[in-house]
């Protein structure tokens, strides 16, 4: 790979590991969901939070003494703060954590809902920290426990109101949500872990539920077979921890695969879709793409080439879903182990283009150069004359696993510490996955 493609993702890690380190509450850990518009904290991103600090003392951007004191901040925090079933002023219930919480108090913003996908996020954080810090001393031991603790005390089985399945999520006003997870999503980590917990684990029939409706994924998109969900991140969210190389459980067996590679053909099938543009969006081509959730423009109705389209505001996005234009360039840079001969052109070629509009203190800003139209009252970001639409947030939950698949492209760090995790090893082989590194531990 060209020296200087490489010098770029250096800097996108580097980056992506200052956001971090300068917009985590240094007194509890807790990250924000958007900056530097002000915002409440995302549970799910002081998971990619937590996993930033091993990466940052291996980097040599923070001593190891720094990242203990960070990563016992957040690890107390999460531990001594209270749950319960009440309304209000509780930071979760039943070791699950809400969506939202407030950056000083960490108790529940608003309504938000207690969610078990974005709990999974910040367990697959903790776990990282209580597998990276194993010196003696008093300080990494105690991570240890409370790393261990924090994953026990989650009840993965209150967490499934309509067995075997594991629900959304669950709120003092309304109970449990109507909603499962079942089928093909970033859900993947969530049974994993539930499966794998040492005291309230999940029945395998749980894995057999999720699983049960991928033959109506299975298809073919832009020349690639794969298992296909539209948006990106719901393909790479997992493997920012999860090292799914040579690893199948019996679905992608039967297919001769493993979803490494099923996330490799979901990315080139990506870059394709940008390359053919059916919807003939401005900018899309083979060196400039990635849809996926991220930030958009508004939320209107407007009229763009030879039809009136439809543009969004924060959305998930995809093949086929959502299309309004936007490229967010981190679902690039999520890619970079399973397809650097892609991802890097991708990104040198958008930054040495639009740099001067979508590159900025944290890295890329998504962006939307179809959108152009005066007037409109904008959910996020700005219009920038002659281009066309973009951010000025980041999101805790994009540059975060930029900032782990960077790491794990450059040396499998991440995934070398969870891979000690004896959790993580009994989730996978209660769901039947085999092969790969996993053959190789006890």
């Amino acid at each position: 790979m060209p020296a200087n493609g490489m010098r770029l993702v250096d800097e996108i890690e580097r980056r992506a590991f200052e956001f971090f380190r300068d917009t985590t509450n240094p007194r509890n850990g807790l990250a924000p969901d958007r900056w530097p518009t002000p915002s409440f904290c995302s549970i799910a991103a002081v998971g990619f939070a937590l996993s930033a600090w091993p990466i940052g003392v291996e980097r040599g951007w923070i001593t190891r003494e720094q990242a203990r004191g960070r990563v016992l901040a957040t690890l107390r925090f999460l531990y001594e703060s209270p749950q319960g079933p009440e309304r209000s002023g509780n930071i979760g219930y039943k070791g699950f954590f809400y969506h939202f919480i407030d950056m000083e108090t960490g108790a529940r913003f608003r309504r938000t809902e207690l969610s078990t996908i974005d709990t999974a996020l910040l367990m697959c954080g903790v776990l990282h920290c209580g597998a990276w810090f194993d010196q003696a001393n008093a300080e990494e031991t105690l991570i240890r426990t409370l790393a261990e603790e924090l994953y026990a005390r989650v009840d993965w089985r209150w967490a499934q109101p309509r067995l075997p399945a594991i629900g959304h999520g669950w709120s003092p006003e309304e109970g449990h949500l109507k909603h499962d997870y079942i089928g093909y999503n970033e859900a993947l980590l969530l049974y994993l872990l539930a499966l794998g917990s040492p005291t309230h684990p999940v029945d395998p029939s749980a894995w057999n539920a999720w699983t049960q409706k991928y033959d109506r994924g299975w298809a073919k998109a832009y020349g690639y077979e794969y298992l296909r969900y539209p948006v990106l991140f719901v393909h790479q969210f997992p493997q920012c921890w999860f090292d799914l190389r040579g690893v199948s459980d019996a679905f992608m067996r039967a297919r001769g695969i493993d979803y490494f590679e099923n996330t490799r053909r979901a990315t080139y099938a990506q870059r394709a879709y940008a390359a053919h543009n059916p919807d003939g969006w401005a900018g899309y081509s083979s060196d400039t793409w990635g849809v996926t959730a991220c930030d958009g423009p508004a939320k209107v109705r407007r009229h763009y080439g030879d039809r009136m389209r439809r543009f969004q505001g924060y959305s998930g996005r995809g093949i086929g879903r959502n299309d309004d234009g936007t490229i967010a360039p981190y679902a690039a840079a999520c890619s970079l182990p399973h397809a650097p001969e892609i991802v890097i052109p991708a990104l040198a070629t958008m930054q040495e283009r639009h740099g001067e509009y979508i590159w900025g203190k944290y890295g890329f800003y998504a962006f939307n150069r179809s959108f152009d139209f005066p007037g409109v009252k904008l959910n996020f970001g700005r219009l920038a004359p002659g281009f066309g639409w973009v951010d000025i947030d980041y999101l805790g939950i994009e540059v975060g696993p930029t900032l782990l698949m960077i790491d794990n492209y450059r040396t499998g760090g991440v995934w070398k510490a969870m891979q000690r995790s004896p959790h993580l090893a009994r989730g996978m082989r209660r769901a039947g996955f085999a092969g790969g590194w996993l053959d190789q531990v006890s």
